[in-house]
């Protein structure tokens, strides 16, 4: 599947996820989002930006944990943080953030 994204075509798979997670923009992201129905926040874009920080530094997506941790400890969600993280993505971590992040699909995820 491809997107006409930042003026270029952005490949993407079945399910909507980048194929190459350096195709990710703050646009992209937006376009993402609207497909997931989420409108993004500031607490959103702290969520994206955090993972993609975390992509960028060691080469692999977030594990929901460290997003925890990070809300619960940066933004000061506390014992809440996890409850905080399914409000931003009600439809999951994997299905929503990683997505709307511009990871690519989790193995876990594969059908085939």
């Amino acid at each position: 599947m491809s997107d006409a994204m930042r003026g270029a075509p952005v490949r993407t798979d079945e399910e909507g996820f980048l194929v190459d997670p350096s195709d990710w923009t703050p646009e992209i992201a937006g376009v993402l989002a609207g497909r997931e129905r989420v409108e993004l926040t500031d607490e959103h874009w702290a969520v994206l930006q955090f993972m993609r920080d975390y992509y960028d530094e060691h080469r692999i997506p977030a594990d929901a944990r460290f997003v925890i941790r990070f809300l619960a400890k940066e933004r000061g969600k506390g014992s809440a943080a996890r409850d905080a993280l399914f409000e931003l993505f009600p439809y999951g971590y994997v299905k929503q953030a990683c997505k709307i992040a511009g990871m690519r699909k989790p193995r876990v995820w594969s059908t085939g």
